[in-house]
């Protein structure tokens, strides 16, 4: 395993957890840890063992405040990385599911991360924001695009115009949190969440993943339903697709090959 120095990563069998690990700045980032966090996920993605990521931060204090404001103030800002903020929030082409587990602060750059992500896991202490138009900015990584999507028009207005604080529980509700638990236990249910949807098809997961969010860029339901996606017919076309039938038909638990 490769060093970082922005981030800790550790597989746990087909399970990758990525830590962004700038505790001394509330696990804020710059350019250099973009770039690096990009090459992280581009092994992810083409690691045939590793099918479901998490991404959490170091400490109890964030999962991320974001922009590192103070590089930013500074004029030393550096190229980003192609696919944005900590290498995923421009990232379309991901298969894989990936989870965050958010244990702290969760704000601007920090929050766009979580939602990039496909299920959000908040310890009951999480408070998410938007708050860049307080400092003269707009969440320009996807946050202004992707809560809408989520909850709607006027309640991601109503969190955008603000940039006020949403607590873990509130978030749920609106329903962009998947999934609440006590302090200190967000990476241990995220670890759940994960082995849960390892007991699927890891083709079909991705087959579905591809799916809903191709399905979601059509302009009509009909369009979305008689499309099939490349990854759906991977999918129809390998071997998983046998297997998955036949075990329940056997009665047994199914052995995916991922081909």
């Amino acid at each position: 395993m490769a060093e970082y120095e922005f981030c800790t990563v550790a597989d746990e069998g087909r399970i990758r957890i990525v830590t962004l690990n700038r505790p001394e700045v509330l696990n804020a980032l710059h350019s250099e840890a973009h770039i690096e966090l990009e090459k992280v996920w581009d092994e992810f993605a083409t690691r045939d063992d590793l099918w479901v990521g998490i991404v959490t931060g170091a400490g109890p204090r964030a999962f991320s405040a974001g922009n590192d404001l103070k590089v930013q103030a500074s004029g030393k800002r550096g190229p980003g990385a192609k696919s944005g903020f900590a290498g995923l929030t421009l990232r379309f082409d991901l298969d894989k599911p990936l989870i965050a587990a958010v244990n702290g602060l969760a704000m601007g750059g920090g929050f766009e991360i979580a939602l990039a992500c496909d299920i959000i896991v908040a310890a009951e202490t999480a408070l998410f924001a938007l708050p860049e138009p307080r400092v003269g900015l707009i969440a320009g990584a996807g946050g202004v695009h992707r809560l809408p999507r989520m909850i709607g028009q006027k309640q991601a207005l109503g969190m955008i115009l603000t940039g006020r604080r949403v607590p873990a529980a509130e978030g749920q509700r609106l329903g962009f949190v998947n999934d609440v638990v006590p302090e200190g236990q967000a990476l241990e249910a995220a670890k759940r969440w994960a082995n849960t949807i390892l007991e699927c098809s890891p083709m079909a997961v991705r087959a579905s993943k591809a799916a809903v969010y191709g399905g979601l860029a059509q302009p009509t339901l009909e369009q979305a339903i008689r499309t099939v996606y490349p990854a759906q017919r991977a999918n129809m076309d390998s071997a998983d697709y046998i297997e998955g039938p036949r075990a329940f038909a056997e009665k047994r638990k199914p052995n995916w090959q991922n081909r």
